[in-house]
């Protein structure tokens, strides 16, 4: 069985005016004094108004789950208790005249010296989901075959259409954002794990980035886990939604490593499509239509059916097929996070999103 893990970033946000709210240290501090958190699950994030959990590893989607509403309970109360809330949002919805201060550690305030605006920018949440895998060349491998289904999770997951108070027209503002950094998108076909180390090494000795946190590829092997990490992901509204993304990564993972086993040919996808087509899911969403893993332009709900399709033999195996799809289902009925927050724009203003993203109405304090 293939384990998985789900870090999740959070802002932390005035109550009544969403503006981010530089109180990390606090939230932490009190957060970790909580019975039911570790002090290693929570941890501080580039921007002082960010706070980031992480899951132990987990076996069975349902300690996914378990473990994400714990530890979301346990930072909303922290936050609570120093007079700010969370908010499960890819993209700050409002921002304040003056930057959030940076996180005071050496490699915070070298990356602020080095690109201070687009650090300022950085007030925004992911959601990272590792896949346990025994080595770095079946890594590369999954990596590989997975890399041409990341515009489905990306548009799976959209949850940040707000900035600045307004509607951006992209289901996904994060990820226009985040691909700004100069290693970032999609990452490459590797021939093998030698492949991805020695051009890693080469994007270090360029002096372009400092280290191989800085690989910002959207999936991309962790450097501290034995794992694959992917990375596409705006965080989620409501739990259950990481729970099923986290379920289809390993739906793929899994997928990819039978295909290795059986000699498949890996899919093909120019680099150049790949970055078309998650450009085309940060701005859709699953409103409309999708590029699918063979570059063709079709309807969401055929993509999503697809996606089930090949990884269905997986789900079943894992135990996860009737969990997945049928989330998978409600999200092509009731649409994503990033629908629902334009609904709420739309209809009461910033109000109403504040009452939908800030914790508190969301299911981690169900």
């Amino acid at each position: 069985m293939i384990t998985v893990g789900v870090e999740e970033e959070y802002l932390l946000v005035d109550p009544a005016t969403l503006l981010p709210t530089p109180l990390v240290q606090e939230v932490r501090a009190t957060a970790r004094l909580a019975p039911i958190a570790d002090a290693d699950e929570v941890q501080d994030e580039l921007l002082q108004a960010q706070i980031e959990v992480a899951t132990p590893v987990c076996t069975a989607l349902e300690e996914v789950g378990g473990n994400l509403l714990r530890l979301r309970h346990a930072v909303a109360s922290a936050a609570q208790a120093n007079g700010c809330r969370i908010a499960i949002t890819a993209t700050a919805p409002v921002r304040g005249p003056l930057p959030v201060p940076v996180t005071s550690t050496a490699r915070y305030l070298k990356m602020r010296g080095d690109a201070r605006l687009l650090v300022d920018e950085q007030l925004i949440c992911g959601m990272h989901i590792h896949v346990g895998l025994p080595d770095r060349e079946t890594g590369v491998a999954v990596l590989n075959r997975l890399r041409v289904w990341l515009p489905t999770l990306l548009a799976m997951s959209a949850n940040g259409p707000l900035w600045d108070g307004r509607d951006t027209g992209y289901a996904s503002w994060r990820t226009i954002i985040f691909g700004r950094w100069p290693v970032s998108g999609p990452p490459p076909y590797f021939a093998g794990a030698a492949d991805y180390e020695a051009r890693a090494e080469a994007l270090l000795n360029s002096g372009v980035i400092p280290d191989r946190g800085q690989l910002y590829w959207q999936a991309r092997l962790s450097e501290r886990y034995p794992t694959l990490e992917i990375r596409c992901c705006d965080v989620q509204l409501e739990a259950d939604d990481a729970v099923m993304l986290a379920g289809v990564v390993r739906g793929l993972a899994a997928t990819a490593i039978a295909e290795e086993k059986a000699g498949t040919v890996p899919p093909t996808c120019s680099q150049e499509m790949l970055q078309a087509a998650t450009w085309h899911a940060a701005r859709h969403g699953l409103s409309g239509t999708l590029v699918d893993p063979a570059g063709r332009m079709r309807s969401s709900g055929d993509v999503l059916s697809l996606l089930l399709q090949y990884i269905g033999p997986a789900l079943e195996e894992n135990g996860d097929h009737r969990e997945v799809t049928s989330l998978v289902h409600r999200l092509l009925r009731e649409g994503t996070a990033a629908d629902r927050q334009r609904l709420a724009l739309a209809e009461a203003g910033l109000p109403a999103v504040a009452a939908l993203i800030a914790a508190g109405t969301t299911d981690c304090e169900k």
